[in-house]
């Protein structure tokens, strides 16, 4: 088996990646950042504040992020947490309305091939 080679850790905005959520603990590899890598098909790039709204909206479109899953030590996300998304999810709920807010230094510069830089900043937590 070949080792898994991250992608480096680089957010939207040309900077270092800062971490998107250790409670309840996220990313493609579980480090709590949104790192990824060609390992990563989703794209799990977009650090994203959940909202009661987009976690109805992603469980009708198939995926339920709110139920605990225990057989996979997932507690289940909440209106508040930090996750990362996968980018074609949240450009889904954007088009929709119902994308949450996002952490611009916290989502990996591999989201902007598929999510527009402006449609971040329309919905940042940060002002830049």
């Amino acid at each position: 088996m070949m080792p898994v080679e991250i992608d480096a850790s680089v957010n939207v905005l040309g900077d270092e990646l800062e971490p998107c959520s250790v409670r309840p603990l996220t990313g493609f590899f579980r480090n709590g950042c949104c790192d990824t890598s060609a390992a990563d098909h989703g794209s799990h790039t977009v650090c994203a504040v959940m909202t009661a709204e987009f976690l109805a909206f992603s469980k009708a479109r198939g995926n339920d992020l709110s139920t605990p899953r225990p057989e996979f030590g997932f507690a289940g996300l909440k209106p508040g947490d930090r996750w990362c998304l996968c980018a074609a999810r949240f450009l889904e709920a954007y088009r929709a309305g119902m994308a949450p807010r996002v952490s611009l230094v916290a989502t990996h510069r591999k989201a902007l091939e598929v999510v527009p830089l402006d449609a971040l900043r329309e919905l940042a937590l940060e002002r830049n």
